[in-house]
């Protein structure tokens, strides 16, 4: 998942990016308005992190914007302030979640979870597909309950299948959801973590849908 973090905060950008990378999100970050209504304006993201004391204009200016698009994108605002008038400001304006400054990073994880299980239409934090388990929040998956082992993009790629059941999954948004959509991928890629994913959780899971792309065989 690509998300956007909009902070003008150098070093608490940088932390932010690190954690969040860590965790297996893709993130962009903009330092100020201007270039968040540019990046929002070319790319389509999985979530906003949105400060609101920003160069160029307040955030909420930001914010209200994405939703005079209609545009449904979950939006957390991550702010010091603190004052109950600036929540609700925030929250009328359109966020999904306010957060306040300084806060753990446990706690944006979490928050940020749950504002994509929200927006995925999900309730239950944990994906199952017959005989598999997958924890987002821990980033653990099991087959009939003994662990699994994945490199970061097998798991990227069977958590973007497990979130889309019952559809097919085109190798492009396969691609988008492991590496963002670079160009430089190669024509195999999707194939070589499919098959390892069909060796470690069960060669009937992920079926192949000629022409068109995959599909979770639940």
């Amino acid at each position: 998942m690509q998300l956007l973090l909009v902070e003008d905060d150098a070093m608490l950008a940088e932390a932010l990016v690190t954690g969040l990378t860590r965790a297996g999100y893709r993130v962009d970050h903009a330092p100020d308005t201007p270039a968040a209504r540019l990046a929002l304006s070319d790319h389509a993201y999985s979530a906003v992190l949105l400060d609101l004391n920003l160069p160029g204009g307040s955030g909420l200016t930001v914010l209200r914007g994405v939703r005079e698009r209609y545009d449904t994108t979950p939006v957390i605002i991550l702010t010091a302030r603190d004052q109950l008038s600036d929540r609700i400001a925030g929250l009328d304006a359109g966020a999904d979640d306010y957060l306040v400054k300084p806060f753990q990073p446990d706690e944006l994880a979490a928050r940020l979870r749950a504002v994509l299980r929200r927006a995925q239409g999900r309730v239950a934090p944990v994906l199952t597909a017959r005989h598999i388990r997958l924890d987002p929040a821990t980033r653990s998956v099991t087959r009939d309950d003994e662990p699994v082992s994945l490199s970061l993009h097998e798991y990227r790629t069977l958590l973007a299948m497990m979130e889309r059941q019952g559809r097919v999954v085109t190798r492009q948004q396969l691609e988008e959801a492991v590496y963002g959509g670079e160009s430089s991928i190669e024509s195999n890629t999707v194939a070589v973590y499919v098959h390892q994913l069909r060796k470690k959780l069960g060669d009937d899971l992920i079926v192949t849908v000629h022409g068109h792309g995959y599909k979770l065989n639940s």
